[in-house]
């Protein structure tokens, strides 16, 4: 690869003796690695998986390199949230949330798409957390909607909104993760795309622009709440530079050295990260009292048994369509509507009313509240969850299979729903989401 002229100036004053070692790494091919999610899969996952693993990434639980990188796409368990394709040295985000958030939060991941961090605060974040997952560019916010539905976890709510209006939120969050847009030097082996966009003018726009976002959102954090700053960059100016300013001006505590990760030593991509204090008592957000279910939907509707613990959930519903949410969040939920957030998901999507049919939603297959006695199951081959996957019409049902509804699976883990019609099953997995042919 060509690097600029006035990358390579700058770096090696910044690496000194070890720049030789650092170009020779940008050369190598960059490694493959997934994490998995704990709360659908177990310890005979692995030696069923399709790929081949080579060792644990250290500093995340649950985590692994791989050998080499196979096709995803054609994994139904990658389709089923069982694992996320995530660079290694960003899974470091879980070293801060172990060590700093020890009590069930209100966290914001700011500049969330696609959805890595997003899905490994899920899993790291203390039992009963919220989590608020932000992309301002409602493509990529559908992005991260489809990702964090996969993963499953109900605790969660997806905006798109501009940081200056979630900012509006004071003294909101507990944690406020911000991995912020930059110039991306950390991704030159990855994406050499990235090298031809680079320039010392971008690098001070970054810089310039992620100062523009800390200010925006800083009001949001509560006092004694933990910022998360990284990039996937290189240079002082968008890292070290920006730490000294945001101490300066918020007056905030750096709790530890920064954490920079170079390809040369250690196995991964270019990233920077550091967590910081925000000055003041450290008071976190109250639980919201229990919730009934709204009595718009209450009765013997089939949807409360859906979930395994449906006494846990605040159900509700708007234009035919039905919801669950963590019944101790909901006022949380409720309140982030009232303050004119744009929700793109939140909790459970459970299904929508036709005529007088319910409908069961493909959110609720990948939610890892869904009861496993709510709807009869079909285990499929890999041939056939492939042709689910592509929306194909499935045949040759067994006969033991029930008219209606039914959840098809892949080594016991839901793919979505299909309805028995006797001769074949309507595929009901989103058209927006299938896979094409490869």
């Amino acid at each position: 690869m060509q690097l600029p002229e006035a990358f390579i100036s700058q770096t090696k004053a910044l690496l000194g003796e070890e720049w030789d070692a650092f170009e020779q790494a940008l050369h190598q091919e960059h490694p493959a690695s997934i994490r998995l999610n704990p709360k659908k899969t177990d310890s005979n996952f692995l030696p069923q998986a399709v790929f081949e693993v080579e060792s644990p990434v250290t500093w995340a639980s649950n985590a692994y390199y791989l050998r080499s990188r196979p096709v995803f796409t054609l994994d139904p368990l990658f389709h089923a949230g069982c694992y996320y394709v995530q660079e290694a040295s960003s899974m470091f985000l879980e070293h801060f949330i172990k060590n700093y958030v020890r009590k069930p939060a209100i966290a914001l991941d700011l500049c969330a798409a696609p959805g890595g961090k997003s899905t490994h605060l899920s899993a790291a974040l203390p039992e009963s957390s919220l989590l608020v997952a932000n992309e301002v560019i409602r493509p990529r916010a559908n992005i991260l909607s489809e990702n964090l539905t996969k993963w499953g976890n109900p605790q969660t709510v997806v905006t798109s909104s501009y940081p200056a209006d979630i900012g509006k939120l004071k003294a909101f969050f507990d944690l406020i993760v911000c991995d912020l847009p930059c110039s991306g030097e950390g991704m030159f082996r990855k994406d050499p795309g990235a090298i031809t966009e680079w320039s010392v003018r971008n690098v001070k726009l970054c810089a310039e622009r992620q100062r523009q976002i800390i200010s925006d959102i800083f009001p949001s954090l509560k006092p004694g709440g933990i910022l998360i700053y990284s990039t996937c960059t290189y240079n002082r100016e968008e890292n070290e530079d920006n730490i000294d300013w945001i101490c300066r001006e918020f007056e905030a505590e750096l709790l530890e050295k920064p954490a920079r990760f170079m390809p040369h030593k250690t196995k991964g991509e270019g990233f920077f990260i550091a967590a910081l204090r925000k000055g003041g008592e450290t008071e976190y957000f109250p639980a919201a009292a229990g919730v009934a279910h709204n009595p718009k939907i209450t009765g013997n509707h089939s949807l409360f048994q859906w979930l395994s613990a449906p006494d846990n959930y605040a159900f509700f519903s708007e234009n035919n369509m039905f919801f669950a949410f963590p019944a101790n969040r909901y006022k949380i939920y409720l309140f982030l509507k009232k303050s004119l957030i744009r929700i793109v998901s939140a909790g459970i999507t459970l299904g929508e009313a036709k005529g007088k049919n319910l409908i069961p939603n493909h959110a609720l297959a990948m939610s890892t509240a869904l009861s496993g006695k709510a709807f009869p199951q079909w285990d499929l081959d890999r041939e056939n969850a492939l042709k689910y996957l592509r929306k194909e019409t499935l045949q040759n049902i067994p006969a033991e299979i029930p008219f209606g509804f039914v959840t098809v699976t892949y080594q016991n883990q839901p793919l979505g729903f299909v309805k028995n019609i006797g001769n074949r099953a309507n595929n009901l997995y989103p058209q927006e989401w299938r896979i094409r042919n490869l």
